[in-house]
């Protein structure tokens, strides 16, 4: 699953793909500017319904995925254990 970062830059691009601005988006949706500045600036902890509500004007939807782990490749984890001499 993506960072709340993540998820709030994709709210601003598809945001500005269809030339809203974020008071445009507040109409729309009926949610404060300041809540959508926040959810685009990956600090919101509001709820879900507000959220929601963000996406479907954007045309976006949120997804359950299971989440993925990702194992550092085999060059790597030598320096993942080197300790800086400096």
């Amino acid at each position: 699953m993506a960072s709340r970062g993540e998820i709030g830059q994709e709210i601003r691009s598809a945001r500005k793909k269809l030339g809203y601005t974020q008071k445009v988006v507040s109409e729309k949706s009926r949610v404060h500017k300041t809540t959508i500045s926040e959810i685009e600036n990956g600090h919101f902890t509001g709820s879900f319904d507000l959220f929601e509500k963000v996406l479907n004007c954007v045309g976006l939807q949120f997804e359950v995925v299971p989440k993925k782990y990702k194992l550092p490749a085999w060059d790597e984890i030598e320096s993942l254990f080197t300790e800086d001499d400096e």
